[in-house]
């Protein structure tokens, strides 16, 4: 067999390989035994027909296609081996002569994983910064647990932001009431801004009893395409106005929002999850920063076969995010200004495949150049943690006895263990995600 290789392109490849009577003859052998398993011949058991003597009775169109087919196989799979190319999908196949038992001439394009050269992964100017916590955090802190506290009683007093106030409404536009403007009992929190703007500040300062209309106009970028920029009248029924009283900030309630004898207590261990939260977000920042960096001081070129399948991935994701916080992709690309979705998928989505593959592509190069591995203890580790996670799903503790999925948590943890490697060589601090 003999191949030459000409790259089209950085990701790219086109193979003419040529093969000759040894192995064509070799082809054949291969077709007839696997013609032989439905070859009918009278005497012989139907599978148990001998490949000599399926020779006489097959077809020999049927034998030059099947002889043909696993030549072609076989000598792509070879001599992609034999170049060391990673073909990134069924290469395009072009027979351009072939004269049975003698001679087979063929091309074979297809994209494939590309050279990364990288830049000097150990010197990235990338600063991981320090985390500081002031004492306003901690106090904000203590006043939303305060306020899960807070006791609310009703007042017959005007009511102010802060309040609860518990309401009837109809919302109508040109004297209809339209879908989704009216509910009765509606516990409504003034100054959380859950309404569209105006309709909160327009009931601070009324009563429990009183009856009131507020007109307003829909904001012109509103998700719901009908009601944008509409103006509209909601009659509003106010029944109570509950204010909340919050407990005083004394050991009492230390001891009552968990094993604490004193406020110092509580404060520091305040101080200790918002010291861990904010440096694990800062080592999120660090780490991608870091990617970035390698990414933009390497040569990375970017086959389109792996963007097609971030697309797709991000977009299957994000529809799946939308649905389980009740919207549609309709809904975000109005409220976002993208004329259709093809203007969504050019300026957001292709952007955030094209960064993933980029850095997919210089974390595997630097796996390499680290020789970053995993044992088969640390996979069954981490097997094992996930697992944890889904004690009560039979079905999907199953899903962690198939390779696949082993073999996906090889290699997150490979990319884990390889981004913690390039903290350690620009002398970053390692933080647990757990």
């Amino acid at each position: 067999m003999n191949t030459t290789v000409k790259h089209l392109s950085d990701t790219k490849v086109e193979l003419t390989i040529t093969l000759g009577a040894e192995e064509l003859q070799a082809a054949e052998q291969v077709a007839l035994t696997k013609l032989s398993k439905t070859a009918k011949v009278p005497g012989f058991r139907s599978g148990k027909v001998p490949a000599s003597v399926a020779a006489k009775h097959v077809s020999p169109g049927a034998l030059q296609e099947q002889t043909l087919d696993d030549a072609l196989s076989r000598a792509v799979s070879e001599a992609f081996v034999a170049e060391k190319l990673q073909a990134l999908d069924r290469p395009s196949v072009e027979v351009k002569k072939f004269v049975p038992g003698e001679q087979l001439e063929f091309t074979a394009e297809v994209e494939i994983l590309p050279k990364v050269t990288l830049g000097d992964y150990k010197k990235l100017n990338v600063k991981q910064g320090e985390v500081t916590v002031e004492d306003k955090e901690i106090d904000e802190v203590l006043e939303r647990m305060r306020d899960g506290f807070a006791e609310k009683a009703e007042v017959t007093r005007k009511a102010k932001n802060g309040d609860d106030v518990e309401i009837d409404f109809v919302g109508k536009r040109d004297g209809v009431a339209f879908d989704g403007g009216s509910a009765k009992g509606h516990t409504l929190t003034l100054g959380s801004n859950q309404f569209i703007p105006g309709f909160e500040e327009a009931i601070v300062s009324h009563k429990a009893g009183e009856e009131f209309d507020i007109d307003l106009t829909f904001p012109a970028d509103y998700h719901a395409k009908d009601l944008a920029d509409a103006n509209v009248v909601f009659t509003v029924t106010l029944h109570k106005v509950l204010e909340a009283t919050a407990p005083e900030l004394d050991d009492v309630f230390a001891a009552k929002v968990g094993p604490f004898t004193s406020v110092d207590e509580l404060k520091e261990d305040i101080k200790r999850e918002v010291t861990t939260r904010k440096e694990r977000d800062e080592s999120d920042t660090y780490r991608n920063n870091l990617v970035t960096a390698l990414v933009e001081k390497s040569t990375v070129p970017v086959p389109e076969i792996l963007i097609a399948d971030q697309v797709r991935s991000i977009e299957q994701d994000f529809g799946q995010n939308l649905a389980y916080r009740g919207l549609t992709l309709e809904t975000y690309l109005s409220a976002n200004k993208f004329a259709d979705e093809d203007e969504w998928r050019e300026k957001e989505v292709k952007p955030t495949a094209l960064k993933r593959v980029q850095a997919g592509l210089v974390l595997a190069a630097v796996t390499e150049a680290e020789k970053v591995d995993v044992t088969e203890a640390e996979i069954d580790e981490h097997v094992a943690e996930h697992r944890k996670q889904y004690e009560n799903n039979p079905e999907a503790l199953a899903q962690f006895e198939t390779p696949e999925v082993r073999r996906d948590i090889a290699n997150h943890f490979v990319t884990e263990k390889t981004i913690e490697r390039l903290v350690e060589l620009n002398g970053g601090k390692i933080v647990s995600s757990h």
